[in-house]
């Protein structure tokens, strides 16, 4: 044991006095978040609405058609503007843009309503109309589906034999009252990071599949170098050889991955909960990356073959399991995704982040390792190209 690790504190310093180890491994992947947190924006908090105008049409001594109007000027959180003009006017302020949207509520609205007849309100987006627009229409489009309810209940009220005379409270009672059922927004679930949690945890996942490849490959250039040769030729098992080559892929793994995620986070504001438990989230994926190496050095004749195999896996793995998206599959092709290690490693940080202990990663850390061990016997299966493994 003692020669292994001696052979692999030699190999790490070699490896950390080649600068494309560290800017690979931690430079690159910290630039590529960076650029991806500004494309992709990590929070509503990030968006800057502009005032609102809405040109309303507003019928004289309709107050069912007021009431509208006004809480549209009334919502919370937002800079409204309501200017009462004629349907024209609005319809002009609209298309030339001096107005976000125009709002026409037709005559008789309120006495439709109040008699449960049709009303049709008409919202005409303004020019070159965006997000501002989307949400005047959609919060107009929640008031008129109260008011439809209350369209609604004067019309089987009617018909149930109520006095016309009391229609109007009914609809009124029906317009006003609090809603039976609500919607109340909560955290991200226990099993899911939010956006900018998802692209660290990707990212990290991401290129680990090349850190590690950094000490397994190596394998594959002392072999075509003649360097392998003669350290086989030393007294010792030439089992050690491949060991320190592992060792050495999962310390630079481990210790990059680590730094990626402290960085990251810090970064883009994102907790992922006990660092211990991270440890061995950490430890098992860098354990299922490094066996991923050992198989493509038993596959490559050269150097070169190496390394396209290590790149083209270690895209095909970090896309799929969400390094820079989200990959929502369901069925047979959704159970083979959730076998993948850099899904479950993104799986269980979210675990982490919502508060989980150590038995609720246990899924994703045993899905590591057994893609580890799985990988790891496949590989001792293919013929041996002198690799020492």
């Amino acid at each position: 044991m003692g020669h292994m690790w001696t052979m692999a504190q030699f190999d790490l310093r070699q490896r950390l006095r080649d600068k494309s180890v560290i800017i690979f491994a931690v430079i690159v992947p910290l630039a590529l978040m960076t650029v991806l947190n500004f494309v992709i924006p990590s929070s509503e908090d990030d968006v800057e609405l502009e005032p609102i105008t809405i040109a309303a049409t507003v019928p004289e001594g309709d107050e069912t058609a007021a009431g509208l109007v006004s809480a549209l000027g009334e919502t919370e959180g937002l800079d409204i503007t309501v200017d009462e003009v004629d349907a024209e006017t609005a319809r002009s302020r609209a298309e030339d843009g001096t107005a976000t949207v125009a709002l026409i509520v037709p005559d008789g609205f309120g006495d439709a309503v109040a008699s449960g007849d049709q009303a049709d309100v008409a919202v005409v987006e303004g020019d070159g109309s965006g997000l501002e627009s989307d949400i005047v229409v959609s919060i107009v489009t929640s008031i008129v589906q109260r008011m439809d309810a209350g369209s609604v209940a004067a019309r089987a009220g009617l018909q149930v034999g109520v006095a016309p005379e009391q229609i109007g409270s009914v609809v009124q009672s029906v317009v006003t009252a609090e809603p039976a059922v609500s919607l109340t927004e909560g955290t991200v679930s226990v099993e899911q990071l939010d956006a900018s949690g998802s692209l660290v945890a990707g990212q990290a996942g991401l290129f680990l599949l090349f850190t590690t490849g950094f000490g397994v490959l190596a394998l594959v250039t002392e072999r075509e170098q003649g360097t392998l040769a003669r350290l086989r030729s030393m007294p010792m098992p030439t089992w050690q050889i491949s060991g320190a080559k592992v060792l050495v892929s999962a310390i630079l793994g481990f210790v990059a991955t680590a730094i990626l995620l402290t960085v990251g986070g810090l970064l883009f504001g994102v907790d992922f909960g006990n660092p211990a438990l991270i440890a061995c989230l950490i430890a098992a994926v860098v354990l299922a990356a490094t066996s991923l190496g050992m198989l493509i050095i038993r596959i490559a004749r050269t150097s070169e073959q190496a390394s396209i195999a290590q790149t083209i896996s270690a895209m095909v793995f970090g896309i799929a399991g969400g390094a820079f998206f989200p990959m929502a599959v369901s069925g047979i092709a959704g159970r083979i995704l959730d076998l993948n290690p850099i899904t479950a490693f993104i799986r269980g940080l979210g675990i982490t982040a919502g508060g989980g202990s150590l038995g609720d990663i246990a899924v994703p850390v045993a899905t590591m390792l057994g893609f580890a061990l799985v990988v790891g016997a496949i590989s001792r299966l293919i013929p041996d190209r002198g690799t020492a493994l």
